[in-house]
C-alpha cells in the first residue's frame, strides 16, 4: 500500500513539475547540490574505515535525468576522497568496484587521484572486487596497496578498446554521402561515413597499442608479473577470481568481511572500528553493499537518457570490458 501512495505521489510531482506549477528554485528530490555526509555502516570505535564505491561506467560525464541529476563517477569519487583524506579519524579506505570499465582518461584520472590519496595520507587503501572489476575497473585497482576479489568476481581484460560507428554502407544502400573538406588527409580519419584507410586502420591501431602498454606497464609495476603473466594478461582476457589469483593479479579471494578483518589486522585497527560512507541521502538498514550515495525518484529512470551508459557510447578509446561488440 505504501509503495502504491508514494508511486501516486511521485507521479503528481512529475506532473506539476512539468508543468511549471512547482518552482525550480525547490528540490524535489536530493541532487549533486546536496552535501556529502557521513554514515556509520557498523561498528562504534572511535576509528574509522572509508568504503568508496565504484559502480557502473567510468566515465567524468554528469548524468542528467528528469527530477535530479548525478555528478560523474569522477566527480563522485574524488570527493569521497577528499573527505576521507581531511577526517584524521580515518585510518584506511576500501574501494569497491563493480566495474566493467570505461573512458581511457577517466580510469587514468581515478588512479592518479587513489595513488595521490596514498601517498599523501600514508593511509593504507584496498580494492574489493564485486561482479565485475575488468578493464579500466582493473585499472584503478591497481592503485590500491592490496587487491582482493569475491569469489565470483570477473576481471583482467587489460587492454585496449576503440568504439568507430560505421554508416557508410547504410549511406550507400540509401544513395546518400557526406563530402568533408579537410586540410590534411587524415583530418576526417574516424569517419562514420566512408571505410578508414589502411594508412588510417594503421594509426588506429598504434594508438591503441600505446595506451595498451601505459596499461600492461602500470600492471607489471604494480603487480610484479612474471614475464609469462605479463604475456598471457596482455591477450586482454577474462579471469575469474582464482585464475586472477594464481597470475598474480590480485593478492586474495574473499567476501567483503573477510576483507575488512584483513584490513582492520593489517592497519593495526580494532574489531570495532567504524565502518562508514559518504552518501547524500540517508537509508534505513544501510550497510556496506549499498553503492548510491542519494535517493531519486522511481529508481534511476532517467527522461533523458533512458538507455543503459554502454548503449550511449561515443566513439573513442576505452579501458573497457563490453562483450557482444563485433
Amino acid at each position: 500500500m505504501k509503495s502504491r501512495i508514494l508511486a501516486v505521489v511521485t507521479a503528481v510531482l512529475m506532473l506539476a513539475a512539468l508543468s511549471g506549477c512547482i518552482s525550480p528554485n525547490i528540490k524535489l528530490f536530493s541532487d549533486e547540490s546536496d552535501p556529502l555526509a557521513e554514515q556509520i555502516l557498523s561498528g562504534k570505535g572511535p576509528e574509522k574505515i572509508a568504503v568508496i564505491t565504484v559502480s557502473g561506467m567510468i566515465s567524468d560525464e554528469a548524468a542528467e535525468h528528469l527530477l535530479k541529476s548525478r555528478p560523474s563517477m569522477v566527480q563522485e569519487v574524488v570527493a569521497q576522497l577528499a573527505l576521507a583524506e581531511k577526517d584524521p579519524d580515518v585510518k584506511a579506505v576500501v574501494i569497491k568496484v563493480n566495474s566493467p570499465g570505461g573512458t581511457v582518461t577517466a580510469s587514468d584520472i581515478l588512479y592518479h587521484e587513489i595513488t595521490r590519496f596514498k601517498e599523501k595520507t600514508k593511509k593504507p587503501v584496498y580494492a574489493a572486487m564485486m561482479d565485475v572489476a575488468a578493464s579500466g575497473g582493473y585499472y584503478i585497482s591497481l592503485a590500491a596497496d592490496r587487491i582482493y576479489a569475491h569469489p565470483t568476481t570477473v576481471t583482467g581484460s587489460v587492454g585496449v578498446l576503440l568504439m568507430r560507428p560505421q554508416v557508410s554502407g547504410l549511406m550507400d544502400k540509401l544513395g546518400l554521402s557526406v563530402v568533408a573538406t579537410t586540410s590534411g588527409k587524415n583530418k576526417d580519419m574516424g569517419s562514420p561515413f566512408r571505410p578508414a584507410t589502411e594508412e588510417e586502420k594503421a594509426i588506429f591501431q598504434n594508438t591503441a597499442d600505446t595506451l595498451a602498454d601505459r596499461f600492461l606497464g602500470l600492471t607489471k609495476e604494480n603487480r610484479k608479473l612474471s614475464e609469462q603473466s605479463l604475456e598471457n594478461v596482455a591477450t586482454a582476457r577474462i579471469y575469474t577470481a582464482d585464475q586472477a589469483k594464481e597470475l598474480g593479479l590480485i593478492d586474495g579471494v574473499a567476501y567483503l568481511d573477510g576483507i575488512l578483518a584483513d584490513l582492520r589486522k593489517e592497519a593495526g585497527l580494532s574489531e570495532d572500528a567504524a565502518v562508514v560512507a559518504y552518501r547524500r541521502s540517508k537509508y534505513a538498514d544501510d550497510n556496506i553493499y549499498n553503492q548510491t550515495t542519494m535517493r531519486g525518484p522511481a529508481g534511476d529512470l532517467s527522461a533523458v537518457s533512458p538507455l543503459p551508459g554502454w548503449t550511449r557510447l561515443s566513439a573513442g578509446y576505452y579501458y573497457l570490458w563490453l562483450p557482444g561488440i563485433n
